[in-house]
Parts: structure tokens; sequence; C-alpha cells
């Protein structure tokens, strides 16, 4: 009987051993025993320099591995980040910020003025090309700097020591706050710069400021973040690590979901969203999101540069209805306006046509067709280009059926790589009509209707208008907010009124996020740091 107990006991280790070797020999058994937030992506990030990062997907990333001066909450609330405090000038002209003396890079340095006047001054850059070098246009010298004129030591922003940073503007910019929580102005790691170049994004390079830094990045698969413990809210931030996964297909994230392999998915298939609906109802997110989808005209060639009336008859034709009832169906939202509903202290103005039925449009965009001389005897030709995508197919192959059956506009789809299409839109020689989106960077009007200005980088359609350009001057001029508003609200009226562009749909945000997550709050800009979010206890080791 001793010899059968010790016999037992003998096997029972082996079985022991063996479990625990084969732990050993997992990878993932390392971090067992810490937090994982697993959380989808819907592209790789095509940088993780916020300076030459512009992609949401790439912002996603960013906001966990950094922190500006300011940032949102869980709700969409601004709040402190990187700065302690601030104070404003009387005039709105002078911002002064006090860093936090908590406030430690990834390797354990600290956080100073200095590193977010150097990186301030690297994004207005001309050498650096960054993308959203524009918004900081307000700032002292920025727009001649980013032109070439004056040298990058000359922006209005100064370290006055360690721990003050000071902001000059050369007019009063309200959205300010808002628009240095964006990832562009993040600050970089002076160090990691000068020694390994553009390198320093790189895993084992990369000094971060924020939650998280970057453990590894494998294109096309997974970007891994771990807790930055020198962060200085380190203590309030719950999950360990946050792994992005890229998943291009919606249907291959919404199987995962189901899985469990993912916890947060970016996004939900169009063509599966009743049956999720009804499957995860307490788990489906859909909330009002800062965002529009839209048809652009190139203004710089004919058909539509010297014809409003054409680009006007367009627009009328298409049933934006049916667009979001029976082909995006997520709760999107047709578009009348420009700027989308529930932007701060801003009503949007909207087409003069809005309150017009379908049936009333198409009457009234047959005659403007025929006005820009178009007809059975003239038919007008013309090239829709959209990125490759299911849903954007399917959306353009809608448009085309209803030019068609409504003005006998007889048009040609070309589905392009996003990268092509992008250069394309850029160069104005091949576009015709195009698709794209703008989302708004910060909670203000004023990221919608400056994208149209005469020579911002974004205004991909080529649109200049000096009363536009002379309204948004005189609103940037404006201290008190309502008085800045009517001049914004005047400017989106005349905007409307050329039709540069075509307005089809607003975004919803759209999450399935499991019961396990904790702390999500939806708001109108879609922002969900990691740090807000915890793990029920079952869901640390999933």
């Amino acid at each position: 009987m001793k010899a059968l107990r010790l016999g037992a006991l003998l096997a029972a280790s082996i079985v022991l051993l063996g479990a625990l070797l084969f732990a050993c020999s997992d990878p993932a058994s390392e971090i067992a025993a810490e937090s994982v937030l697993h959380r989808g992506l819907s592209s790789d990030p095509e940088s993780l320099d916020p300076h030459k990062a512009r992609s949401v997907q790439a912002a996603e990333v960013l906001r966990d591995i950094g922190e500006g001066l300011l940032a949102y909450s869980a709700t969409g609330e601004l709040v402190a980040g990187t700065a302690s405090e601030w104070t404003i000038s009387e005039d709105g002209l002078t911002y002064t910020f006090r860093i936090r003396e908590d406030a430690r890079w990834s390797s354990g340095e600290l956080v100073t003025a200095p590193h977010f006047a150097f990186s301030l001054r690297r994004l207005v850059n001309p050498a650096t090309a960054a993308f959203y070098a524009q918004m900081l246009g307000d700032i002292v010298n920025a727009k001649d700097i980013i032109s070439g004129e004056l040298p990058p030591a000359e922006l209005g922003v100064e370290a006055i020591d360690e721990r003050t940073l000071v902001i000059t503007l050369e007019r009063p910019t309200p959205y300010l706050l808002s628009l240095l929580t964006a990832p562009s102005t993040f600050p970089v790691h002076p160090g990691s710069i000068a020694e390994h170049g553009d390198a320093f994004t790189r895993a084992g390079n990369l000094v971060s400021n924020g939650a998280y830094k970057l453990d590894a990045w494998e294109p096309g698969s997974v970007v891994e973040l771990s807790r930055n413990e020198y962060y200085w809210n380190n203590a309030g931030t719950a999950i360990d690590n946050v792994w992005h996964h890229v998943i291009t297909q919606e249907m291959t994230e919404l199987n995962r979901y189901r899985a469990g392999e993912i916890q947060i998915t970016g996004s939900v298939p169009p063509d599966n969203f009743a049956q999720v609906r009804q499957e995860y109802p307490e788990e489906l997110h859909i909330a009002p999101y800062l965002g529009v989808y839209y048809y652009g005209f190139n203004l710089t060639k004919p058909p539509f540069r010297d014809s409003p009336q054409l680009r006007e008859a367009l627009s009328m034709a298409i049933d934006r209805d049916v667009l979001v009832n029976s082909i995006t169906g997520r709760g999107e939202e047709p578009a009348y306006s420009w700027v989308p509903p529930g932007v701060d202290n801003y009503e949007p103005r909207r087409f003069i046509y809005a309150e017009q039925n379908q049936e009333e449009r198409n009457a009234h965009a047959r005659r403007l067709l025929r006005e820009a001389g178009y007809g059975p005897d003239t038919p007008l030709q013309i090239e829709l280009r959209y990125n490759t995508s299911d849903t954007q197919q399917k959306i353009a192959l809608a448009v085309q059926s209803m030019w068609r059956e409504v003005l006998g506009v007889e048009t040609t789809l070309v589905s392009e790589e996003f990268q092509v299409l992008l250069a394309n839109m850029r160069d104005r020689e091949v576009t015709q009509v195009f698709r794209s989106s703008w989302i708004g960077d910060y909670n203000d009007a004023h990221t919608f209707l400056s994208i149209m200005e005469s020579g911002n980088p974004s205004n991909m359609p080529g649109y200049e208008s000096g009363k536009f350009d002379d309204l948004m001057r005189q609103a940037a001029d404006q201290v008190e907010p309502d008085r800045r508003r009517l001049f914004l609200e005047e400017a989106e009226r005349v905007l409307l009124a050329d039709h540069p562009v075509i307005p089809l749909y607003f975004y919803v945000s759209k999450h399935l996020v499991s019961p396990e997550v904790q702390g999500w709050g939806d708001n109108v800009l879609d922002y969900h740091y990691s740090q807000h979010l915890s793990l029920a206890p079952t869901a640390a080791t999933r």
C-alpha cells in the first residue's frame, strides 16, 4: 500500500513537472499573471511618429503611448494631461502651461517644457513634412516657418524653465486647448531622435511619455504595448498590457470577437449589423461621432471647375436616406451640412433643399443639369473614384444608379487602393469625383471648416473662395465665442452654396465591447484611452 502511494505521488510529480515545462515554453505564459486588453485595429498605423502619423488607426495607438499637454476623459471632457495647470491671458493670445513635476518618459527621464518646445518646432519644420503642421498655424510665426520663410526656432513657443511652457498666438484661438490633445502635438524624445533618426519609433528605440510603451510591432498582425511604470498616473492605470490586433476585414474581426480573442472591435460589419444588434444588445455601442463621409469634386479642371449648377444637381440627385437605411444601416445620419451635429457651441447650416422631399430634389436637379448644358443630346460622363472596400463599392454603385436614373449621367467607377486614391486626390490630375471623409481632430467647427480654406493641404477638392476665407479670418479674430460662432456659421453657408463637396452622411461610432471591459464611455470624438479601462477579474488572463 505504501509503495502504491509513492508511485502515485511520483506520477503526479511528473505530470506537474510536464505542465510547468509546457508553461515555460509558452511565451504567453510570461504575461499570464498580468491583465491584457485585446483591441481591434482596422489597419496598421502608417507611423508611430506623432508628427508624421495622420490616420485614425495611428492615433488610437499614439493616445496609448503618448500624451499631450491636455487630454480627454472617458466621456469626452477636456482634462489635464502632462500639463497640470494652465492660464490664458485676457486677450486670449498667451497660454502658459505648467508641466507636472512627476511627468516622466518611459526611460525614467523627466518630461520637460523644453521637450514640448522642441517637439512643436519639429512639427512645423518643413523638413519634417508633417501632415498636421497647419494645426499650429495660429501660433506666432508658424505659417512663415511652414512655408520655409523663417527657421523653426522663431516659433512662438518658449520654455521659460524646465516646467513652464509659454505659447504665444497671432490671434485668439478658442480651440487651442482641444487642439493640444491631438497626437500631432505630443512630445517626442529629443535624445532618441538624435541617436536613432527616423528609426526612433521602432520597438526598443521608442521612448514615450504616455501610460504605455511599445514592446513589439508585427506589421499586419499586432502592436503590443505594456505598462509605462514611469507614467505620472501609473497608479490609476489598471490594465498591464494592450494588444492592438490589425484586422483589415470587419467580418474577421467580428468572428474573433465571438471567439473571445478580442474584447473591443473597431467597427461592425454592415451586412451583419442587424444580427449583431440582436446577438449582443448590451455589448453593441452606437454613438454620434464627429465625422463626415463625402464625395468631392476636382475643382481645378472641367467639368466641375466653373459649374456650381452641375455640382448641385449631382448632390441633389442622391437619396441619402437610401444610403443610410439600405446600405450602411448602422445608425448613420444623412448629411445636409458639412459640419456634423454635436459640435460644441455650433449650429450647422444646411443645404437650402434639405427640407424638400427626394422627388422635389430630383426635379430641381434636372433643371440645374439643363442649365449646366447637359441633357439627352449632350449626356454627362464622369468618373467616380473610391478606395477598395465592399462598403465603398456598394455606396458607389448606389450613387451611380441614382445619377443614371434621375439625371441620365453615366458614371464609370474606379476602385483604387487607399494610398493610390489619396495620391490622386492630392495631384488633381485624373480625379473628377472622389470618395473621402473627414474626422474631427477636436470638438470645434473649425476642424471641419478650416480644411476648406484656400491652400489647406487637406482641401482635396481645391476649393477657393475669397468670401469663405474672409469669413474664416474674421471668425479667427473673435475672442467672444458666440460672435465667433456667427462667422463660422456664415462661412459654412457660403461653402454649401458653392457645393465643392457632396456630404453624404455623418458617421456614428460602432464598437462591440465585451462585458469584461469596464470604464468604457461613448463620446463624439470616439476617443477611448486604454488607461481609462479596466478588466473584470476573470478577464485578466484571457
